[in-house]
C-alpha cells in the first residue's frame, strides 16, 4: 500500500512538473513577444530623439555660423574703410584680396543656406568641410590684416 501512495504522490508530482513546464514555455514565449515588441518601441523613440538631437545641433550650427559671417562681413566693412586711406598702389592689392575674401565669405553664406537635412551622414560630411573653409577663411583674413599693419 506504501508503494502504491508514494508511487502515485511521484507519478502526480511528476505530472504537475510537466503539466507547469509547458506553461512556463508559453509563458517565456509570450514574455519574449512582449520584449521584442518593447525593445522596437524603444528603437522607434530613440531614432526619434537622435534625429531631434541633429535638427538641434544643425540650427544651432547655422546660428553660429550666421555669426560668424556677419562678423566677416564686419570686418571686411571696417578693412574697406581702413584700405581707403592708403596708398593708391596699395589699396589695388588690398581690394583685390579683399573682395577674394568677400566672395568665399559669400559663398560660405549661400552653402549654409542651401544645405539641405537629408541624411545624418551628409550633416557629418557638410559640417567639416564648413568648418574647414570657415577656418581658412578666418586664417586668410588674419594674414591680411596682419599684411595691412605692416
Amino acid at each position: 500500500m506504501k508503494n502504491r501512495i508514494v508511487i502515485l504522490a511521484l507519478s502526480t508530482l511528476f505530472a504537475g512538473t510537466v503539466i507547469s513546464s509547458c506553461k512556463s514555455s508559453e509563458k517565456k514565449v509570450e514574455d519574449a513577444k512582449e520584449n521584442v515588441v518593447d525593445a522596437k518601441e524603444d528603437v522607434v523613440e530613440a531614432k526619434q530623439e537622435l534625429n531631434q538631437i541633429i535638427k538641434d545641433s544643425i540650427q544651432q550650427f547655422r546660428t553660429e555660423s550666421a555669426i560668424k559671417i556677419a562678423e566677416h562681413e564686419k570686418s571686411i566693412a571696417e578693412f574697406k574703410v581702413r584700405i581707403a586711406k592708403k596708398k593708391k598702389e596699395n589699396r589695388a592689392k588690398y581690394e583685390e584680396e579683399l573682395q577674394s575674401l568677400e566672395l568665399k565669405n559669400s559663398d560660405l553664406k549661400k552653402r549654409l543656406d542651401e544645405f539641405k537635412e537629408d541624411s545624418q551622414d551628409n550633416w557629418y560630411t557638410f559640417k567639416s568641410a564648413f568648418n574647414r573653409d570657415m577656418d581658412e577663411l578666418g586664417e586668410s583674413f588674419k594674414n591680411l590684416t596682419t599684411k595691412d599693419k605692416k
